[in-house]
């Protein structure tokens, strides 16, 4: 076998394989010979069609799949002799202009990793944010937990923040009604954003039985593409007003949250440790975030087109994935929404990569431990 690499631009390097034809049809007919024995054929019993038969049918898929696993099988060898780390998947063409029928010879183009050049890491700058918690954080917590468990009771006042209004409306674009442009008996509260912002400070100041008329533009982007821009006119009847009902924080609040003998106390204590796990995680999240733009900035290296490429396709189908999960209706993502990305979770990939490596780095026993200890400490 003969595999003569010849180094282009960039990463990007070529192997000349050959590949001799009798060691290639010795392959190919070996493989056809024990595909008769149990293949089924029109108009033969399974293992009885003849070998010229099978070879007519499925000769050319069998060729190409022996000429595709024999070039994979040298062109490892080709990279374990040169010693080369490959980034990507190799391309492989036949050369043009071959003279010798006893051999074929193929250019094989792919891309190596770069190498990572990180300058002295010792004047750049980290900053530890310094967060202090105390009982008013605590209590600010509480009261969102209350708020996710609050109930309404009607109020005999106006709608404000916060309140649940129930109404019936009708809307019109043009004079004209619309899809969708009628209600009865619809509830919202009044800042949670389930309604169009100028809709609901419509409603604040109403009272059970008022009645109302307003105009709104719907946004650019809104969903229904149809009435997205358009000035639209609403007459809206209040039925309700109610008022949010936060519970106290007792025992039963306590119990509500898994406090299992209800003490307050202990709530406490569980919220302002979870606060604590809270900020932890984001102040190691920032610091993460400033060590890795550090290490951008100090490192030099050549990006792997082909890894870049993956990587945005993984992202773009990812992506696609998620909105569909959701519900979401999408066009085909552009792949050039992710080239940003990409580049740079490659190049950090890279670089950490080396870090890894030069310092030998592994993850110990206790190390794992500890952080599913931490995990598990959020159930």
């Amino acid at each position: 076998m003969q595999a003569n690499l010849e180094v282009l631009e960039g990463l990007v390097r070529r192997l000349d394989i050959s590949v001799p034809m009798d060691q290639l049809e010795t392959e190919v007919q070996g493989r056809l010979k024990r595909l008769a024995r149990n293949v089924k054929m029109d108009g033969f019993r399974p293992g009885k069609a003849p070998l010229s038969a099978v070879a007519r049918q499925h000769g050319a898929g069998v060729r190409q799949e022996v000429l595709g696993e024999t070039l994979q099988s040298r062109f490892g060898e080709a990279v374990q002799t040169h010693q080369l780390k490959i980034a990507g998947y190799p391309r492989f063409e036949p050369k043009e202009g071959q003279a010798s029928a006893a051999e074929m010879t193929f250019s094989a183009s792919f891309e190596v990793y770069p190498e990572v050049k990180i300058d002295d890491l010792s004047v750049g700058k980290i900053s530890r944010p310094i967060v202090e918690l105390g009982d008013a954080d605590v209590a600010k917590t509480l009261e969102v937990l209350q708020k996710q468990r609050r109930s309404f009771a009607s109020a005999e006042r106006a709608a404000a923040e916060g309140d649940l209004v129930k109404f019936d409306y009708q809307g019109t674009v043009d004079g004209a009604a619309f899809e969708g442009g009628k209600g009865e008996d619809f509830a919202a509260v009044i800042g949670e954003g389930r309604l169009l912002k100028d809709f609901e400070q419509s409603l604040v100041g109403l009272k059970a039985g008022d009645s109302k008329g307003f105009d709104l533009t719907f946004p650019a982007d809104y969903a229904a593409r149809e009435l997205a821009g358009k000035a639209a006119h609403f007459e809206v009847q209040v039925k309700d007003v109610e008022a949010p009902v936060l519970p106290p924080v007792d025992a039963e609040f306590a119990r509500a949250l898994g406090v299992e003998d209800g003490d307050v106390e202990k709530l406490k204590a569980e919220v302002k440790s979870n606060l604590e796990r809270e900020v932890k995680r984001r102040v190691q999240a920032k610091l993460k975030d400033q060590a890795m733009e550090l290490l951008l900035q100090k490192s030099t290296l050549d990006l792997p087109r082909s890894l870049v490429a993956m990587e945005t396709e993984r992202l773009t189908k990812m992506t696609e994935a998620d909105m569909q999960a959701r519900g979401v209706q999408t066009m085909k993502l552009s792949a050039d929404m992710f080239t940003g990305q990409a580049e740079r979770r490659v190049r950090l990939g890279l670089i950490l990569a080396e870090i890894v490596q030069a310092n030998k780095l592994t993850a110990q026993p206790e190390q794992i431990r500890a952080l599913i200890a931490e995990q598990a400490q959020s159930y």
